[in-house]
């Protein structure tokens, strides 16, 4: 069995991501690790080259400017990345996207069960949405996601965050997964307040859309927080000690919105019923 690791990056240092401890806290299971990487104004691609592994290979690109419809530009990197890989598996992760030291034999074992079952095309995982700091999580979005997908077959990724096969050409659906037995560790929201800023003014504008100033992460809803009292990646440490937004403040003067009010019933129904219906990009078939 072959696992390739895929990712894409741009301006990553500038724009405070993870993404030295993202590459490696993936690179002890795989056989390679495409990172493509856009022409920017930093030290990404020197700091990827650093990290001295021969798995790591590069493909440099450059985005494409024009392309503000929705965010596909993240597809159409990422799609650059996913298509150079050459494994039986490929696995991506987001460069603020982190896997725990403790859940790599698990994720092995479930690849390797699952290698010769047509029936399964992908891996979905558990995700911590780290949010204003790294001791409270956010649940409001989608908490599990298809992060492995099996190279053999057809599949596109129209956003950065899901795949679609394509079983006809004009006909797309969301792959078959089970689950990888691991959590995945979301830091891109609790990044510094001066880093978030500085990312949402530089990709703002490929989604087509005018973004007001970032100025903290205190206009939320504190009903969709959850305080996480595990175990952080041993490789994290040192970005949270000096990268990591430490403290958070929620703005006295936020009022809950529709939407708030919606999330609260359906954080009061998922309690009671003891179910979890967030947004999911795949179809569960364990």
């Amino acid at each position: 069995m072959k696992i390739s690791g895929f990712t894409f990056l741009r301006n990553a240092v500038i724009n405070g991501y993870p993404f030295v401890e993202s590459i490696k806290s993936l690179l002890p299971i795989v056989d390679e690790y495409v990172v493509a990487i856009g022409l920017g104004e930093d030290e990404t691609l020197a700091r990827v080259r650093a990290i001295g592994d021969p798995k790591i290979r590069i493909v440099e690109t450059v985005w494409n400017e024009n392309m503000q419809d929705r965010g596909f530009v993240y597809g159409q990197q990422k799609m650059i990345a996913h298509y150079n890989c050459a494994g039986d598996w490929a696995f991506y992760l987001e460069g603020d996207e982190v896997l725990h030291e403790k859940d790599l034999p698990n994720i092995v074992h479930a690849l390797e069960k699952n290698l010769k079952n047509d029936r399964v095309e992908a891996f979905y995982f558990d995700f911590l949405h780290f949010y204003g700091s790294p001791s409270q999580i956010g649940i409001a979005g989608y908490r599990k996601a298809p992060r492995v997908i099996r190279n053999t077959i057809r599949s596109i990724a129209p956003d950065g965050l899901f795949f679609v096969v394509l079983d006809q050409n004009k006909k797309g659906r969301y792959p078959r997964a089970v689950y990888g037995h691991a959590q995945v560790y979301h830091y891109g929201h609790c990044r510094s307040v001066n880093k978030m800023r500085e990312k949402i003014r530089q990709v703002g504008r490929y989604w087509g859309a005018s973004h007001t100033e970032f100025k903290d992460y205190g206009n939320i809803d504190t009903g969709e927080l959850r305080p996480f009292s595990g175990e952080h990646p041993a490789i994290m440490a040192q970005w949270l000690a000096s990268e990591a937004e430490l403290h958070f403040i929620q703005n006295p003067s936020y009022r809950p919105t529709r939407r708030d009010f919606r999330n609260r019933f359906r954080f009061w129904l998922e309690d009671t019923l003891a179910i979890e219906i967030s947004k999911k990009h795949f179809v569960a078939v364990d």
